[in-house]
């Protein structure tokens, strides 16, 4: 592994700690030219369906809009990164598990707001109301209704 700070390649393990439900591995590492230390994360490379956008367009799964879409939802929210990580870590898994080549944006929309619905309700609402395209107040009451109901 290449030094950040001086890009030698002689650099050692220090530390080494499973993360995120198992799913990563951190390594603490020193490099033995500069003595700096720094961390890094192996993820296993996992092959996610291709999405089918709603107009018949095929894309690439992109990790990054769906962060940034789940972030965009629980702006402001009191919800701690490690939490919205696992989340994604579980729709990606998910993902993954179903063995598909391509997948339905619809689908992948369902398993972003299960997450969301357990992650905070209002970033639920917040993303729902965007995705399911919501014409009037009776279809937010309905949907505060529904979550009112499964909370008792």
């Amino acid at each position: 592994m290449r030094c950040p700070f001086c890009s030698v390649q002689d650099t050692k393990v220090v530390d080494t700690r499973l993360v995120d439900e198992g799913d990563q591995v951190k390594r603490r590492r020193e490099c033995l030219s500069c003595k700096e230390r720094f961390t890094t994360f192996e993820v296993v490379e996992l092959t996610l369906p291709r999405i089918i956008k709603r107009n018949g367009a095929r894309q690439s799964f992109d990790e990054t809009k769906l962060r940034a879409g789940m972030q965009r939802a629980l702006e402001k929210r009191p919800v701690d990164a490690d939490a919205i990580e696992a989340a994604i870590s579980r729709i990606k898994k998910a993902l993954t598990v179903k063995g598909e080549r391509e997948i339905p944006a619809r689908q992948l929309g369902e398993l972003v707001m299960t997450e969301l619905s357990l992650l905070d309700h209002v970033a639920y609402v917040r993303f729902a109301s965007v995705y399911r395209s919501f014409e009037d107040v009776s279809e937010f009451t309905e949907m505060i209704e529904n979550l009112q109901k499964h909370d008792s």
